[in-house]
């Protein structure tokens, strides 16, 4: 039994619209002079990185560098021409410009040109040997929190399975927090992004509790369980979501829906990125990595029939969460509530327009069991499950989803 948790999070949190504009200052401040900015052809189209270039040009922070060849769930291919394209220019510091996928990008280029070596020489938890270049987390999308989180994430083409590195020292130095730039976002991406956020904070609430983690206190996690902080950040992100996200989708000139995904997304961040994640996120990685979704329509497909799988484990909790997702619970028993919850979720995915189903995308069926037996092996996800799963329980809730 575990005596202790822990709560981490970026340096610093600039949160705002219009926030962008602040970057160079921060830049300057800080003495960093040269500039290694990761982000993507579309936010180039978007006019985003010329609003950041400004930014920094007015602050004469010395020169800069742009890697505009950012892909959703990059490959570790992309992650050695940025980091060898980054050695050469000689950072300061890196900024991510973008959805997670850049943000997770900029990390590892980090880690890389810091410690040498490249990206699989880090993967898994507590192999970066210690601090790394500063990394200035500026996401475009409200879903990930990679602003506020210690993990990397890639795609292992070779093994068709998404890789992750994590640790205290890829927190970004800086997190800036801009709603405005998600005004840009297609509907679909504000769809997946947002399902994603709600993931991240369902399952960092749900989640086994950090005294029932089964490793000696003394030792170093990844993620600490279910804690009371984390559970405040969940909280607010998950009634955030319920308020918001449908708007956020069918209305993407609103103000405030965008205000609130992108304060959902970075508050979920924040509670998932200490209380962990869990069997959603281990399903979802076999099947991101053989490249069939994005993360987050991923995460947004298997995350009803998960919370279904662990009610018997979590009814009180998962009866909050219907609750704060709006429904109205008033009168109802605390299992019918939970059970809400499940289907408020499923109307969620409805209206934002996210399939219902794995075979809805092409998941072939004869696939389910050797997703089911990746996901088993992913062991720093499962343990946080509050409900154990055997590989044929995976598979039963893959074929539920399909």
């Amino acid at each position: 039994m575990r005596d202790l948790w822990n709560f981490y999070s970026a340096g610093r949190l600039l949160w705002g619209w219009g926030t962008m504009a602040r970057a160079g200052a921060v830049v300057a401040e800080r003495g960093w002079k040269g500039v290694f900015v990761v982000t993507d052809s579309r936010l180039i189209s978007a006019g985003h990185a010329e609003k950041l270039q400004h930014s920094l040009a007015s602050q004469n922070v010395g020169s800069v560098e742009v890697f505009s060849d950012g892909e959703p769930e990059p490959s570790i291919e992309t992650a050695l021409r940025a980091i060898n394209r980054a050695r050469e220019f000689g950072p300061d510091v890196i900024i991510g410009l973008g959805g997670g996928s850049n943000l997770d990008l900029a990390k590892i280029i980090a880690c890389c040109v810091t410690h040498g070596g490249n990206p699989r020489d880090y993967f898994g938890f507590g192999m970066i040997p210690g601090p790394v270049i500063p990394v200035v987390a500026i996401p475009t999308t409200a879903g990930t929190g990679s602003e506020v989180s210690h993990a990397a994430v890639l795609t292992d083409n070779d093994h068709q399975l998404k890789v992750s590195t994590l640790s205290p020292f890829l927190r970004p130095a800086v997190a800036l927090v801009d709603p405005e730039l998600t005004v840009s976002c297609p509907p679909n991406v504000t769809a997946e992004s947002g399902m994603d956020a709600l993931t991240h904070a369902i399952e960092a609430y749900t989640n086994t509790y950090f005294q029932d983690m089964p490793v000696p206190p003394e030792m170093d996690m990844p993620y600490d369980g279910k804690n009371p902080v984390a559970d405040l950040f969940a909280e607010k992100a998950i009634r955030l979501v319920g308020e918001h996200l449908v708007k956020a989708v069918t209305e993407p000139a609103n103000r405030s829906a965008r205000e609130g995904m992108s304060l959902a997304a970075t508050l979920a961040g924040l509670a998932f990125s200490n209380a962990g994640v869990a069997m959603v996120h281990a399903l979802e990685y076999p099947i991101g990595g053989a490249h069939y979704c994005s993360h987050g329509q991923g995460n947004a497909l298997l995350l009803p029939y998960v919370m279904e799988y662990n009610l018997p484990k979590r009814t009180a909790e998962t009866a909050r969460i219907a609750a704060w997702l709006g429904v109205d619970t008033s009168g109802m028993d605390t299992e019918f509530a939970a059970l809400s919850a499940v289907t408020r979720v499923q109307e969620l995915k409805k209206l934002t327009g996210i399939p219902m189903k794995l075979s809805d995308i092409g998941v072939p069926g004869e696939a389910l069991e050797d997703f089911a037996r990746k996901s088993a092996g992913i062991e720093r996800l499962m343990q946080l499950s509050p409900r154990k799963a055997t590989a044929d329980d995976l598979l039963g809730i893959l074929t539920s989803a399909f």
